[in-house]
């Protein structure tokens, strides 16, 4: 302080704090910035973690998927191999009986040859001119022996056929677009997988509404035709139903289709039915229709009028899923979960038709929920095999 008379000074203490105070200031800044960057760290593992699972997810999907495309592939090697081979033993078989009925001929040609030589021998004149007409005729083949030229080439046409399906497969996995093909694009080559939840059921869903026309007379058909009201309705129609409280979808199910139906009252009918169905039948009771009867304790699955007892939680909401290309049709309970009720195996032979059927108490209700569809492309390696 001395050295520096005459001029604007000040004390070490205070020039301490001063710094002190922009120091911290710095330290808050840094110290906020450390806990951002902290922020953005865990975002970016989070991402990290995202990407990992998502591509893990993708890698089984995809070797599940090209799993199923191999077994198909080997099934259908396996049948068209067990049916070539039978085919050759067929061929086999024609061609050695065709072979020995040769070399039968052949042994008799020669034997008749080495008849004839040795009666060429004969020296009397007049027998030979008496007998060499006789032995000189040959007995007519019974047998068209007809030899190609060429091998058979029935076979090269499975060949022909079986390289026409690889080509079509390799102009799919060759292809410039295949890097960015997706999984659900992958659908109109091989089989879907089997949905596991309900978000994979909703991409199945579809919209469907009930045809007034084939209502029962004791039926209101409302709210957009997606609902059945248990009242009189005095209107007629050559399709209606004539037994039990029922109506039938307007539009045809064919693949894959999910959809709910909700109801109210004491039980209802959730069914499938081709729709030339008798219409003096209620739904379950022929060989035309197939259906889960749902009371308030217990449910039966009824098909060709054979019940069968279903077990599960009661729900008044129920899930319906048709594969119809391979014969599934399967029931859930929704509630807070999805519950498997009953699943069977058919063999449809026509488009399906869902339909409703209420019992006889005063304003019950059922009515198909409204769902968020969801396209999804449904043709399988079958058709191209």
């Amino acid at each position: 302080m001395n050295e520096h008379k005459g001029h604007k000074t000040v004390s070490v203490t205070a020039e301490r704090t001063e710094r002190q105070e922009k120091l911290e200031v710095s330290r808050q800044k840094i110290q906020q910035r450390i806990q951002d960057r902290e922020k953005d760290v865990k975002v970016l593992q989070q991402e990290l973690e995202a990407i990992n699972r998502s591509a893990d997810e993708a890698v089984d999907d995809n070797e599940r998927i090209f799993t199923k495309l191999i077994c198909v592939i080997q099934k259908r090697s396996s049948d068209l191999k067990q049916q070539l081979r039978s085919q050759q033993k067929t061929e086999e078989s024609r061609v050695k009986e065709l072979q020995q009925k040769l070399e039968q001929e052949i042994i008799e040609l020669k034997k008749k040859d080495a008849e004839l030589k040795q009666f060429s021998q004969t020296v009397d004149h007049n027998e030979f001119i008496q007998k060499q007409p006789l032995l000189s005729q040959l007995s007519t083949s019974t047998d068209s022996f007809i030899i190609k030229g060429r091998p058979l080439r029935y076979f090269d046409d499975v060949t022909v056929a079986v390289s026409r399906v690889r080509d079509k497969l390799m102009d799919i996995l060759m292809s410039k677009t295949w890097t960015n093909i997706s999984l659900t694009e992958l659908d109109v080559l091989l089989p879907p997988l089997d949905p596991k939840t309900r978000d994979d059921f909703l991409k199945y869903s579809r919209e469907i509404t009930l045809d007034p026309n084939t209502a029962h007379t004791k039926v209101l058909v409302a709210k957009g035709n997606r609902k059945i009201i248990s009242e009189p309705c005095s209107s007629d129609h050559p399709d209606r139903f004539t037994s039990g409280r029922q109506a039938l979808s307007r539009e045809s199910l064919t693949g894959r289709c999910y959809w709910e139906v909700e109801w109210r009252g004491e039980g209802v009918n959730i069914a499938v039915a081709y729709k030339n169905i008798s219409r003096d039948h209620i739904f379950g009771r022929n060989h035309e229709s197939w259906a889960l009867n749902c009371y308030k304790a217990s449910y039966t699955f009824v098909s060709n009028n054979v019940e069968t007892p279903v077990s599960g939680p009661w729900t008044n909401k129920v899930g319906v899923y048709l594969d119809h290309t391979e014969g599934i049709l399967s029931f859930y309970s929704i509630s807070d979960t999805m519950t498997l009720l009953h699943r069977v195996l058919i063999r449809f032979t026509q488009p399906l038709y869902a339909g409703l059927c209420l019992y006889y108490w005063y304003q019950e209700t059922a009515e198909f929920c409204e769902l968020k569809h969801r396209s999804n492309f449904d043709t399988g390696l079958n058709s191209m095999l």
